[in-house]
């Protein structure tokens, strides 16, 4: 969700008082181009941010699937690293995706 509201026009606000650690993806976004402050327990989101491709690198589940996202908005190629949160948590995502038309590429480091 929070890749989506990088696209959409306007500030867009995410509360999180579940998992203190649930944005630690932020500043990757960020390497791509996002405007995404942390205020406490939220994150404030300004769009619309052209996002660029860069290397970025996964925390957990959720922001390894958001950095996926966000890697195919971005123009440009975006290398994203520590997924096997995604492959745990996502059976095949790359075919998935290839399937629906995303260039993507599973490289081995």
């Amino acid at each position: 969700m929070m890749v989506l509201m990088t696209q959409a026009q306007g500030i867009s606000i995410i509360t999180e008082r579940i998992y203190e650690s649930r944005f630690m993806h932020v500043s990757e976004l960020a390497r791509l181009g996002a405007d995404i402050t942390l205020e406490g327990p939220s994150a404030v989101v300004k769009g619309v941010a052209p996002l660029s491709g860069a290397p970025v690198m996964a925390s957990d589940l959720r922001a390894s699937a958001a950095l996926v996202i966000a890697g195919l908005v971005a123009r440009g190629e975006t290398r994203v690293r520590r997924i096997y949160h995604l492959e745990r948590g996502y059976e095949r995502l790359d075919d998935k995706l290839r399937r629906l038309g995303a260039r993507v590429t599973r490289v081995q480091e």
